[in-house]
């Protein structure tokens, strides 16, 4: 089981393929992907064999209950994820989705914790639920007769019980790594070195992961089969790739802070937009500046105008083209806060992708020009 993390106040993120909405918990949409039909239908023949030696005579009814078990293991699963889902809620995070596929499932949120605490209560309410939801099926276990029933008992029991103490392990991207990331967040406050170190943990895992099918040849003296093997690599797979992407995101988001839009903001100069665009730019070179906006009848900024654009139109015909003829409208997200810096200056361009950014001073006032390409430029630069 994992979370994930979306940038906050960004579009809704498109559907993958394969992924069906089957309804809605809290306002949550939950989503099951292709998948998981693939696990559920491998579970029930795995486990025919021991319906039909509990409940002989049941023919192909045993694949049934094999697949009725695979709906309640996940049902399981969704009361993981609603509990991260919850608590997230409550620290005030919107929850965009649940998504159930083959390995488990994760929980959608838009944004981060913004504290260690809140982290820490995230991150591991979810396997508590799991060890919780375990418990209560060994419980049910000495009351319930012999069957299928009691076999349902204690597959949810040990499956939960299992889920919750496996996602406790301390590396991402598991449950375990976030509850680890949170405690160096708290110790370094920096949550980044949180991420790389609960990153690495996450590998370390991976690499134990490997080695399940020795585990299995040890403890139960079985030899391993093809789907242990399979599916050691399958989990290994998924944790060091999960681990890899965290800790990169983690070396790059340590860039974030030093992007300022006031430091990198060029000179702008306000021409009326009938201007000729030859004049603009005239004025513009004579004045040094690095961008031109364009003002509205009222004296009112109404566009910026676009480099690309700029250099693609013809010398000769600038003097008859009015410089509003080559700048780009300014919607209310290509006005930005001069002091606007680090990972919220990121997401408000990803909320609207441009080239250019009019920043505005407190009082209104035009600070400047923010480009797409000087913000990538100090980001490549920053080491």
């Amino acid at each position: 089981m994992e979370q994930r993390t979306a940038p906050a106040g960004g579009p809704a993120p498109r559907r993958e393929p394969g992924t069906l909405r089957i309804g809605q918990i809290g306002g949550v949409d939950v989503l099951v992907r292709s998948s998981w039909l693939l696990v559920a239908a491998l579970i029930a023949v795995m486990l025919a064999p021991r319906v039909e030696q509990v409940q002989p005579g049941l023919g192909g009814g045993k694949y049934l209950a094999g697949l009725a078990f695979a709906v309640l293991l996940y049902l399981s699963v969704l009361l993981h994820e609603m509990s991260h889902a919850l608590m997230a809620k409550r620290y005030g995070l919107p929850v965009k989705s649940i998504t159930l596929h083959f390995l488990g499932g994760v929980t959608e949120i838009e944004g981060e914790p913004d504290t260690p605490r809140r982290e820490f209560g995230v991150s591991v309410v979810g396997p508590l639920t799991s060890i919780a939801v375990g418990a209560v099926f060994a419980g049910l276990w000495f009351v319930t007769p012999d069957g299928l029933l009691l076999m349902a008992v204690e597959g949810l029991a040990g499956a939960n019980l299992l889920v919750g103490v496996l996602n406790l392990i301390p590396g991402l991207p598991l449950d375990g790594g976030r509850v680890l990331r949170s405690a160096v967040w708290k110790v370094t406050g920096s949550p980044h070195t949180g991420t790389i170190v609960a990153g690495w943990g996450g590998r370390v895992a991976a690499v134990l992961a490997l080695s399940y099918p020795l585990l299995i040849e040890v403890v139960t003296s079985r030899q391993p089969d093809l789907v242990d093997y399979l599916l050691a690599f399958v989990i290994a797979t998924f944790l060091w790739g999960g681990a890899s992407t965290a800790i990169m995101s983690a070396r790059l988001r340590r860039k974030l802070p030093t992007l300022r839009a006031r430091s990198l903001a060029r000179r702008t100069l306000a021409v009326p937009h009938d201007l000729p665009l030859s004049e603009a730019v005239r004025r513009a070179q004579q004045e040094q500046a690095g961008s031109i906006v364009v003002l509205d009848q009222h004296a009112r900024p109404s566009g910026i105008v676009n480099e690309a654009a700029l250099l693609a139109t013809p010398e000769e015909r600038r003097p008859w083209l009015p410089a509003e003829a080559v700048a780009r409208s300014i919607e209310p997200g290509l006005m930005l806060p001069a002091d606007i810096a680090g990972e919220d200056l990121v997401r408000a361009m990803q909320r609207t992708p441009a080239t250019e950014y009019l920043l505005l001073e407190a009082d209104g006032g035009v600070y400047g020009v923010l480009t797409t390409s000087d913000v990538d430029r100090a980001f490549a630069a920053t080491p």
